[in-house]
């Protein structure tokens, strides 16, 4: 991770879970990292804690609605005008409502896409426009997807999510082939986790705790810490490795 030491790095949904966990932990390794989310309050109490422990990094909180373009294009010219620009930026903000396909809400349906397809598209575009901009050869583009973007699960509630997922995968795919295409080292990864204990099952959930306990006793759910490991480990990569995916699976509960 020594190359990143002093360069920038944009967080999406970074007040909360894996977000808050990958930005504390590139800002330990001496990055300065870009931390955005519609409340940045809690980032900014991060912020606080990453000075206090003396990290060598800085976290600069954002307050960006990823739903609303103007915003992210906003926040974008932002980091030009104070950073000079993104050299990894690691797409990890992403919703799901439980709204089935034969009986789903359109707007949740639409909040959905807002996030978890138009907002990481337009930020994996604006970073690529500023890594071009300035001839960095050496970015990274890291979009956090789902097993839900590999499988359809037999749970009604969350079809509408896997859709969005499986765009997700299609798109981290078609990225890096079109950055093959401009003859860039500019790298793009897809990790895919399954259950995470983080807040997004708790909400997900929340009108089912039936569910959400049949859920927990089955797996034991990874921890934010193993992808921020996965993470760290696709950027150390040395320029010649592309990985292109990584599947985080949960092991199942002994009975």
């Amino acid at each position: 991770m020594e190359r990143w030491r002093g360069r920038v790095a944009l967080v999406t949904g970074a007040s909360v879970g894996i977000g808050a966990a990958l930005a504390v932990e590139l800002v330990r390794l001496g990055m300065k990292v870009v931390g955005c989310a519609r409340d940045i309050g809690k980032i900014q109490k991060l912020a606080a804690e990453c000075q206090s422990a003396g990290h060598p990094g800085v976290l600069v909180p954002f307050k960006c609605d990823l739903t609303n373009e103007e915003e992210i294009l906003a926040m974008f010219a932002a980091i030009k005008e104070q950073h000079r620009g993104v050299d990894v930026c690691i797409n990890n903000a992403g919703l799901a409502h439980p709204e089935p396909l034969l009986s789903g809400k359109t707007s949740s349906w639409k909040n959905m896409m807002d996030v978890n397809v138009f907002g990481l598209s337009i930020c994996a575009r604006e970073a690529y426009q500023s890594m071009k901009e300035r001839h960095v050869d050496d970015g990274h583009i890291i979009n956090i997807n789902s097993v839900c973007g590999h499988h359809v699960m037999p749970h009604a509630d969350l079809h509408f999510y896997t859709a969005t997922k499986f765009a997700v995968t299609a798109l981290t795919e078609g990225l890096r082939q079109e950055l093959r295409a401009e003859n860039t080292h500019i790298r793009a990864t897809s990790i895919s986790p399954s259950l995470v204990k983080t807040e997004f099952p708790l909400r997900l959930y929340s009108n089912n705790p039936d569910i959400k306990a049949r859920v927990f006793s089955a797996y034991k759910p990874l921890e934010a810490k193993d992808v921020v490991n996965a993470v760290i480990y696709v950027l150390s990569a040395p320029p010649h490795v592309q990985i292109g995916e990584v599947q985080m699976l949960a092991t199942e509960q002994k009975s």
